[in-house]
C-alpha cells in the first residue's frame, strides 16, 4: 500500500541512475534534472548528497571502476591457477558486450573512451587501463611469457576487447546471438590464451 511518501536517496542511488545514464546517453546524459526526474525526485535531493554535477561525475566513475575493474580482479581469485584466471577474465570481459543483452560495462566503456578529453573522464580511463594491462600482463607472464612479451600480449587481448566491444555497440547485428555468441568469445579467448 502507497503511503504517498518519497522514498529517500541517497548517493548510491544517484551514482547508478548516474552509470545508466552514461551507459545509454554518454556524459551528455550525466545531468542533474533529467536524473532527479527519472528517479522521481527533485534536484534539492541532488544536491543534498553532490556539490555538482562534477562530483556526481567522480563518484559514478569511482562505482564504475570498482564494479567493471576491482570486482571482475577479485573474482579471478576463485579460478585455480594462472589460465583458469586468464580464461576467466577474458570470458567475463567478452561476455559483458555483445550479447544482446542489456549489459552496460562495453557501453560505458565507449562512452568514456568518446569523452576522454574530459580530465576527471581521463585520469579515470588511465588508471583503469594501467591496472587491466597490469592485471593482464601479470597473468600472461605467470602463463611463461617474459614480461616485455606478455605486456604485448596483455595490449593485443586490451585492444581486442575495446574493439570487439565497439562492433557490439556500433553494429550489434554483426554480433552473433545465443549459442553461437558464447561460441564465439569462447573463439576468441582461446586464440587470446594461446602462448605458444
Amino acid at each position: 500500500m502507497a503511503t504517498g511518501k518519497r522514498q529517500s536517496l541517497g548517493p548510491a542511488d544517484w551514482t547508478r541512475a548516474a552509470l545508466d545514464a552514461l551507459a545509454r546517453g554518454g556524459l551528455a546524459a550525466v545531468a542533474v534534472e533529467p536524473l532527479a526526474k527519472e528517479l522521481g525526485t527533485t534536484k534539492g535531493s541532488f544536491y543534498w548528497h553532490f556539490a555538482d554535477r562534477n562530483a556526481l561525475l567522480a563518484a559514478t566513475l569511482k562505482l564504475w571502476e570498482r564494479r567493471d575493474t576491482e570486482r571482475v580482479v577479485a573474482s579471478l581469485d576463485e579460478a585455480p591457477d594462472p589460465l583458469s584466471r586468464l580464461r576467466r577474465l577474458l570470458h567475463l570481459a567478452f561476455s559483458s558486450v555483445g550479447d544482446g543483452e542489456a549489459e552496460t560495462a562495453g557501453t560505458v566503456e565507449l562512452a568514456l573512451q568518446a569523452s576522454a578529453s574530459q580530465p576527471l573522464v581521463a585520469e579515470t580511463l588511465a588508471r583503469v587501463t594501467k591496472r587491466r594491462l597490469e592485471v593482464l600482463s601479470a597473468l600472461y607472464v605467470e602463463l611463461g611469457l617474459a614480461p616485455a612479451r606478455a605486456r604485448d600480449r596483455a595490449l593485443l587481448a586490451y585492444t581486442a576487447y575495446l574493439g570487439h566491444a565497439q562492433i557490439a555497440h556500433a553494429t550489434p547485428d554483426l554480433m552473433p546471438r545465443g549459442r553461437a555468441f558464447t561460441t564465439h568469445v569462447d573463439d576468441v579467448v582461446k586464440a587470446l590464451v594461446d602462448v605458444d
